[in-house]
């Protein structure tokens, strides 16, 4: 008898690599307590929020008293919101941009589903780069969809631009790309992001329906060593930038995020509409109130970056000295080095054996590869240098 939807059944089978080590690091801690394991497998921000983020829960608190305080809103969200987001935006991309470009959403996931449910029919293809956050197979296929991933330049990790090329064809809706990039801390640089766009101008043009390119953003903030992340807004008509506050702000729970249009667009109107209906019928109704006073009242505010550098030269020098191959990350919170011995699976589970938890790239279509999220304390990065050395001297 069937109880639930074989597309369900299919994903809880396959399920999150990385949900799967969260929960086996669960067992370990209750095992052999918490400050035997280190984990290192799931990218949730280990940062207090900024000192404007309770400052403006505290201003707020005061004034909840007041009818509809927390009650329904456009379900764009506030248009006072909107508008600050804007001006925000425009300055950090380095273009033109209003209120009514904006939409704000339950967090950046919500903002990708709204995306896809407003744009895409059965079968159209969504195209990203691999390896890549896995979820997106999940949001894509919410609408009918289909995710294609793109490899990669081997081991750099930057776009394959015959790959890509290749890839498109007429069922080609839209191409995401994240940078900086989970889980392999690549940013993509402004002439990548230019030949990107050349590709998906012409297959607009050649197909007849605007292919997007999506720009998944949570960790726009945080780079390394001067390295800065371009706009695609100001260079093509259909790209979109979907963010949230979870990371820069360390709000991943409140659930607040964005998605803006590039003003090159002249008919973002329409696709601003789709987005606004499908952010109410998608269940979500309107962004979260609270998340919406935080996020007006801490723009330009940011975790310290600093904490996150240098927990990142540490976790460096553990791995070299150890041993390991990998590349400097040159933003994100993530480490993605090669598995000694190839079979990334075996390799994270005889890291599991030195109580360490990282998230094998087979989970991120990057077979052969494994993942490290650096976002915990710095004594946890330090104690697991024994750990790293006796696994890979196995």
């Amino acid at each position: 008898m069937q109880f639930i939807s074989a597309q369900i059944k299919q994903s809880i089978e396959g399920g999150s690599w990385i949900r799967r080590m969260f929960e086996a690091g669960i067992q370990l801690k209750q095992k052999y307590g918490n400050d035997a394991v280190c984990d290192f497998s799931l990218g949730n921000p280990d940062l207090a929020p900024p000192e404007a983020v309770g400052k403006t829960l505290r201003a707020f608190a005061e004034k909840v008293d007041a009818p509809f305080s927390l009650g329904y809103m456009p379900n764009a969200g506030f248009p006072w919101a909107r508008e600050k987001l804007a001006a925000w935006l425009a300055e950090e991309h380095k273009t033109a941009l209003s209120g009514n470009d904006v939409l704000l959403s339950c967090g950046a996931a919500g903002a990708l589903n709204a995306f896809f449910h407003s744009v895409l029919e059965p079968g159209d293809e969504v195209l990203t780069f691999a390896p890549c956050f896995v979820e997106y197979v999940s949001y894509v296929a919410n609408h009918g969809g289909v995710l294609k991933t793109v490899p990669s330049e081997t081991d750099t990790f930057a776009p394959d631009f015959n790959a890509l090329e290749n890839a498109i064809t007429a069922k080609t809706r839209a191409l995401i790309i994240n940078s900086p990039h989970n889980p392999t801390g690549v940013v993509y640089t402004e002439a990548e992001i230019r030949q990107i766009a050349e590709l998906l101008q012409k297959a607009s043009e050649k197909y007849g329906r605007a292919v997007y390119l999506v720009a998944d953003e949570p960790y726009r903030f945080l780079t390394f060593d001067g390295v800065t992340v371009p706009s695609p807004l100001p260079l093509y008509p259909y790209a979109v930038v979907v963010s949230s506050f979870s990371k820069n702000l360390s709000l991943a729970g409140e659930r607040i995020g964005y998605i803006a249009l590039s003003p090159l667009f002249e008919e973002r109107s329409e696709l601003m509409g789709a987005l606004t209906l499908s952010n109410r019928v998608l269940g979500f109704v309107n962004p979260p109130v609270i998340g919406q006073h935080i996020m007006a009242g801490a723009l330009g505010s940011q975790v310290d970056v600093e904490v996150y550098r240098k927990r990142r030269d540490l976790m460096a020098s553990i791995l070299q000295d150890a041993g390991y191959e990998f590349r400097m990350p040159q933003g994100a919170f993530y480490f993605f080095p090669k598995a000694p011995g190839g079979d990334d699976v075996a390799f994270v589970n005889r890291l599991v054996k030195e109580r360490i938890l990282a998230v094998p790239g087979k989970g991120f279509f990057g077979p052969g590869y494994f993942r490290l999220a650096f976002c915990v304390e710095d004594e946890v990065i330090a104690r697991s240098a024994e750990g790293f050395k006796k696994a890979i001297q196995k």
